[in-house]
């Protein structure tokens, strides 16, 4: 005979049920010595004790047998820290391969493709190889934005970027700092095909142009970049620091904006467990898409609670730097008690020029590359850190395809009325300067005099707006962007009572890391008749 149930015992097993289905397992794994390379534990391989493996949330460390345990549901991505000791395997696509997705059930259906179903595993294992500690510095390439729209951006990237480097470069780590494409991520394989050729392991930051557009939360807006890059929050050690990437784009589908920068729980527990492994002196440096400052005043482009958040778990680790991209600008940011820092000193927040510059927009050179300035008047191209054995680091900007001291952009009028009042002057962009920098100029062998900051658009890329205006027809596929003001521009005023002719301008910059930079050009003081 049937029993029929009450509706609440009939509630209380389907629920139990459902919360039983969704409720995480438990995943175990062996971090190993791989010594031949092939990617599975063979025999003889001994596990490494002391490794910290992480489900993005809760962090485990390797027993003595190099066993972990760890909690793992639908959609969870089991990642190995690397260690400064050992190296993590190349994937197909020649970047590093130190993850696990855990999807047995597949992701939703994305126009991407998402992640496919996982097969079930008994054992979610992590092979490594041992790796010569090095006690030099650390050197670093560091890509903001590439940003393909199309093939054809990916080629700019590769003649204009990668290429120049390739085989002649002593980086031993790079990172691009996200927006890997604009939009279209079928340009994922063609654009790791390219970074790859560089021969050195390349993080990736998730940023706002490599969303899945077409999911629903965000938790489901990074799974085809999940799928490429592996988890979109881990961390990276070397011997010199520990690298920390973080997703902070907050998708909000159906809403404008449509995204903002913030962190998610999980992402706080994380980095809650792995700063207590770390003594309070070595070198962090975490790595966003999303500044962690406000570009436009007043206007919160970063969840103010969540700053204040993450600056309370860093503030008692001395030496942090703090990467970010996304303004296709270039500035120095360095927070203190109004946005939420509170520690001994100013924390220093590096906003990196973007590798795609302005889009790839522009008026092509003779080698069919796109001008492509920022809108700040910095030329595109890419970051260099040098991290020492102390954790004290350097700081530089490459221009793309220039030589290594093109640290300074100048414009000056060509010509002059000699006598004529002095009301022109010299502008100089200096690409990596801070509200202190020292910059000043000199004509011909005179005395050194001091140049002023001005916020104000840099005039070299005023000439090219009015040259795209006044033009009968396009100059390239997209025009050059419309010049904002600069916080790196310098003027001085240039003389018109020296002798008829031509005179040199000499412009210096003092580094606070690359020492004296210098630039120069000329101009003309020409006699007129009424």
């Amino acid at each position: 005979m049937n029993r029929l149930l009450s509706p609440a015992l009939l509630c209380l097993l389907v629920c139990s049920a459902a919360a039983s289905a969704q409720a995480p397992s438990q995943a175990t794994g062996v971090v190993f010595e791989d010594r031949n390379g092939n990617g599975q534990r063979d025999q003889g391989e001994r596990g490494i004790p002391g490794i910290k493996v992480s489900n993005g949330r809760e962090l485990a460390i390797t027993d003595p047998q190099g066993r972990y345990t760890l909690p793992v549901a639908q959609g969870t991505t089991l990642f190995v820290i690397k260690p400064p000791t050992h190296a993590v395997p190349s994937g197909r696509n020649g970047l590093p391969e130190f993850w696990h997705h855990v999807f047995p059930q597949g992701s939703p259906s994305l126009r991407y493709g998402g992640i496919a179903a996982t097969p079930a595993a008994t054992s979610h294992d992590f092979p490594l190889r041992g790796q010569r500690m090095t006690k030099g510095d650390l050197r670093m390439l560091v890509f903001g934005d590439p940003q393909p729209k199309s093939r054809t951006d990916v080629g700019y990237y590769e003649r204009d970027i990668v290429q120049p480097l390739a085989g002649r470069h002593d980086a031993r780590l790079g990172l691009s700092l996200g927006d890997i494409v604009n939009d279209d991520l079928t340009l994922y394989a063609d654009m790791n095909r390219v970074t790859a050729t560089l021969g050195v392991p390349w993080l990736h930051v998730p940023g706002n142009h490599d969303l899945d557009f077409d999911a629903t939360r965000d938790e489901d807006a990074l799974l085809t970049f999940r799928n490429v890059f592996g988890p979109d929050t881990y961390a990276w050690e070397e011997p010199q620091a520990s690298f920390i990437v973080l997703d902070d784009v907050v998708y909000q589908p159906g809403r404008k904006p449509s995204y903002v920068g913030g962190l998610r729980e999980d992402q706080f527990a994380f980095l809650q467990a792995y700063l207590a492994t770390l003594p309070k002196d070595r070198r962090v440096v975490i790595s966003v898409h999303i500044p962690f400052f406000d570009p436009v005043p007043g206007v919160e482009t970063f969840r103010r609670a969540d700053r204040e958040r993450l600056f309370a778990l860093l503030q008692d680790h001395t030496q942090v730097l703090l990467l970010s991209a996304h303004t296709h600008n270039q500035r120095h940011w360095y927070h203190d008690a109004s946005t939420g820092w509170h520690g001994a000193k100013p924390l220093h927040e590096y906003n990196v020029g973007a590798t795609c510059g302005a889009f790839w927009s522009g008026v092509k050179d003779a080698q069919g590359i796109p001008d492509t300035t920022m809108s700040d008047g910095t030329p595109n191209g890419y970051a260099w850190i040098t991290v020492k054995p102390d954790g004290a680091y350097a700081l530089s900007y490459q221009v793309a395809r220039s030589p290594d001291d093109d640290a300074i952009g100048l414009h000056a009028p060509k010509v002059l009325r000699r006598g004529a009042w002095p009301a022109f002057g010299v502008y100089a962009n200096v690409y990596m300067g801070q509200a202190d920098t020292r910059v000043e100029y000199r004509i011909d062998e005179g005395d050194w005099k001091s140049m002023k900051r001005v916020e104000q658009p840099d005039p070299r890329l005023v000439a090219e707006n009015i040259a795209d205006d006044s033009a009968g027809q396009l100059r390239g596929y997209d025009r050059s962007p419309e010049a904002d003001a600069s916080t790196h521009l310098w003027r001085g005023t240039l003389p018109t009572d020296l002798a008829p002719g031509e005179h040199r301008i000499e412009v210096r910059a003092f580094d606070h890391w690359q020492g004296e930079q210098r630039a120069q050009t000329r101009y003309r003081l020409d006699d007129v008749q009424e």
